[in-house]
């Protein structure tokens, strides 16, 4: 079912990102524009140093471009100091990590809750939105389990509810399924595009695997810094 357009959340536009090595420069970006719509998954696809990690933390403002602009929910991420871009993803972005990045000591539910003690918000109220969402990845059973008692999957599901809980405009995945066997893949790309359908979240995967980006309703192809192919899956033409 084709995702019903709306303006777009993200504009890349003639962006560059150059690495100095000893003598030699490394254009990890090379001239890179796009843009995404609101509601949109998107998957940036490519090989071991192709460009897509970079691009994914510069979309994240965790690294500076050396050209370019970014301009994400109209703010120019290019202009921004490091304290406004902290709140900015604070507010805006949601990260879903291949490694889980649950912390130990917590339950599934204060998993969940913990961006939001960033926020300020109540404890009643963070562990109420927290139970939402473990509820809606399907976790109802799993509330005070601990990340050693839960399946990798299990956890990612964790992972997925917990950048869900802030209400982000922007959900980066970086290799979300990078420590699942196939079939637990499987299940966690279905669970992200029925939340992407149903909560009309934009989100935006990193990956190396071209079976994973088919669930995506965008697929962008980057080789060496340049994007060399963009799909629209919806209608499987590419652009």
């Amino acid at each position: 079912m084709a995702v019903k357009k709306a303006g777009p959340v993200i504009e890349v536009k003639d962006l560059y990102k150059v690495y100095r090595i000893g003598e030699n420069k490394v254009r990890a970006l090379n001239g890179v524009s796009f843009t995404i719509n609101k509601g949109e998954f998107c998957a940036i696809v490519g090989t071991s140093g192709s460009g897509k990690s970079t691009l994914l933390n510069m979309l994240a403002g965790l690294e500076k471009p050396t050209k370019g602009e970014i301009v994400i929910v109209g703010e120019h991420m290019e202009t921004k100091s490091e304290n406004q871009l902290v709140r900015f993803r604070r507010e805006h972005i949601g990260f879903i990590f291949q490694s889980f990045n649950l912390m130990g000591t917590m339950n599934a539910v204060e998993n969940v809750a913990l961006p939001l003690t960033f926020q300020g918000v109540s404890k009643r109220q963070r562990i109420k939105r927290a139970k939402k969402m473990v509820r809606m990845v399907g976790l109802d059973k799993y509330w005070d389990h601990r990340p050693n008692q839960m399946s990798g999957g299990q956890q990612q599901r964790v992972g997925v509810a917990r950048a869900l809980v802030v209400n982000p405009e922007i959900i980066f995945a970086d290799e979300p399924t990078g420590n699942l066997d196939s079939n637990t893949s499987k299940e966690i790309m279905g669970l992200m595009q029925k939340v992407v359908r149903e909560q009309k979240q934009t989100l935006i995967m990193v990956t190396h695997d071209n079976h994973l980006a088919s669930f995506a309703d965008r697929i962008i192809r980057i080789v060496d810094g340049k994007i060399v192919e963009m799909i629209d899956n919806t209608n499987k033409e590419t652009v």
